[in-house]
């Protein structure tokens, strides 16, 4: 039932009892909405409101829960009980938060765990997400093998060592470095000194597996096995010295090398030219430490993989033909006219048949191109030659452009401009002019050499354009070498067609192919000379 209130324009004569009305009329909140304000200031004036704020405050500050009830701790210590006064009808207030027995909605937060909650809601609580198991990624020593591949290198593995239950003595390792390691068999030292590291002359079948299995090692790739047997512990990197023991292995066990077992000196200078040569074409950052990344992009575990599997050694062109040190040994010691294994400036002018010019050996001997490993002034040693020749005669690998690049860039501005390649072509007319043949000018040289190279810009010439061109070589043979430029320019039609014929075959292996031949000759000659009891006439012209 509604009851109807007389409004008062005075609020002041309200009684307080009047507060707590069960009901107020709205008609009587409609006709003056300023009587809302005005009962809630007359409220917060009533003794009762006065003491419960007081108790509010003294719970907050001795740090208790804020209640809401009306309920205070002091208030309960004394024994007395207030409730909130009351503004609503009865039945009219909104429903509170449903909240714990502590009174408070963060005394539940902050009593989480502690047990059971009263909140009594009936919203179902969250599950958490099923956590995703992510599989290991990452192993140290690399990703296990399958357990089926393990079983079957086991197996093997017991069959090799099978009646050697003390081991297998270096002797009989090969059979291990080649079927089990996937090898080369000359790497059958080295490996067993690697798993040997008592040096007790003996690896046991339990060391092997330690090996080859629970460090992992037979999941590695060929080429970071091979170059973590070579290796130093303590280095990241090979050196020229880490590859002399696998030559030795190889001119020890090689049947193409047998010949050579008498002459121990001969073995060494194979064995440096074939580390040398290595090198140059492997380490492409010449700083004489080669990567795995290096080692990984070379075609070197291809060489030797051919190497041990070929017995005739002149047929593995790359790195080990015993013809190609032999052609690198002989015109390095027809230069070495005192025999000091050492050249100088005079000396390398003669190679070729003085085929270079002057300002070019100069820029040489400057080492421009690479730092020279002999120690004496003014003088070339057998390694710097060996990169010099195989850039010489092979301008069509990176590395002899690299090499030649640097002569000819004189400001080291990373271009070859025209003013560069003519300073170095002027010598070049000058012979022409001496040997009575028709000079051609620079200028129509330079087109020349724009139309065959087809730079990115035409006023200068980069590293990238050169090697982006096959034909890059034959601009360096026509700025210092004479007799290439001749051939070039007068080539024989025969001869590119036997080039088209056998592409495989690179510019060096066409003249360490042809240079072989020719000294075979002139030693066969020199031999039936001998013979026939003919002296050597050695102020006579050589007959090539």
């Amino acid at each position: 039932m509604v009851m109807d209130v007389e409004v008062v324009k005075d609020i002041a004569s309200f009684d307080p009892e009047l507060l707590q009305l069960p009901e107020v009329s709205p008609s009587a909140l409609k006709e003056n909405p300023q009587i809302a304000d005005q009962l809630y200031t007359h409220w917060l004036t009533l003794p009762e409101t006065i003491k419960l704020v007081k108790s509010v405050i003294d719970d907050a500050k001795v740090g208790l829960p804020l209640g809401i009830s009306g309920t205070s701790n002091n208030a309960s210590s004394a024994g007395a009980s207030t409730s909130l006064p009351s503004i609503f009808p009865t039945g009219g207030t909104p429903p509170l938060s449903p909240r714990s027995m502590s009174g408070s909605p963060r005394a539940a937060r902050r009593g989480f765990g502690v047990g059971p909650s009263n909140l009594g809601s009936s919203l179902k609580p969250v599950s958490e997400p099923a956590k995703e198991v992510i599989p290991q990624f990452y192993f140290l020593n690399g990703r296990p093998p399958p357990s089926d591949l393990k079983d079957q290198c086991l197996s093997t593995i017991n069959q090799i060592f099978f009646g050697h239950e003390s081991g297998l003595h270096i002797q009989e390792f090969k059979s291990v470095t080649k079927e089990i390691c996937k090898l080369p068999s000359f790497f059958s030292s080295v490996l067993f000194k690697k798993i040997d590291v008592n040096c007790t002359g003996i690896v046991t079948r339990d060391s092997f597996i330690d090996y080859w299995i629970h460090r992992n090692t037979m999941i590695m790739d060929i080429a970071t096995h091979i170059f973590t047997i070579l290796k130093q512990p303590d280095r990241k990197y090979l050196t020229q010295e880490d590859f002399k023991p696998l030559l030795r292995e190889l001119l020890s066990s090689h049947p193409g090398l047998e010949f050579l077992q008498n002459t121990p000196e001969f073995q060494d200078r194979y064995a440096e030219t074939v580390i040398y040569r290595i090198f140059y074409y492997v380490n492409r950052s010449g700083n004489g430490h080669l990567t795995l990344r290096e080692l990984k992009r070379g075609n070197l575990i291809a060489a030797m993989q051919h190497a041990d599997d070929e017995e005739d050694i002149n047929k593995v062109l790359r790195y080990f033909s015993y013809e190609h040190f032999y052609v690198i040994y002989c015109k390095f010691w027809e230069l070495d006219t005192d025999h000091d294994f050492l050249i100088d400036k005079e000396n390398l002018i003669r190679y070729g048949n003085h085929a270079l010019t002057y300002r070019i050996v100069d820029r040489i001997f400057v080492q421009v191109p690479r730092k020279f490993t002999s120690k004496v002034e003014g003088k070339m040693s057998y390694e710097d030659f060996v990169y010099f020749i195989l850039a010489e005669e092979d301008k069509s690998s990176e590395p002899s452009l690299e090499y030649w690049f640097k002569c000819i860039d004189l400001d080291v501005n990373g271009i070859l401009t025209p003013n560069e390649m003519q300073f170095f072509y002027e010598e070049q007319l000058h012979r022409m002019e001496c040997m009575a043949q028709e000079p051609v000018l620079f200028e129509d040289i330079l087109c020349q050499m724009v139309d065959m190279i087809s730079p990115e810009t035409e006023s200068y010439f980069t590293l990238r354009d050169l090697k982006g061109c096959k034909l890059s070589g034959n601009i360096f043979n026509i700025l210092f070498n004479l007799n290439k430029f001749m051939a070039f320019e007068t080539r024989d039609p025969f001869l590119i067609r036997q080039e088209r014929e056998n592409p495989t075959l690179t510019e060096w292996d066409r003249f360490a192919h042809r240079e072989y031949i020719r000294l075979s000759m002139e030693e066969d000659g020199e031999d039936a000379s001998i013979g026939s009891g003919d002296v050597w006439d050695e102020s006579a012209e050589a007959p090539f």
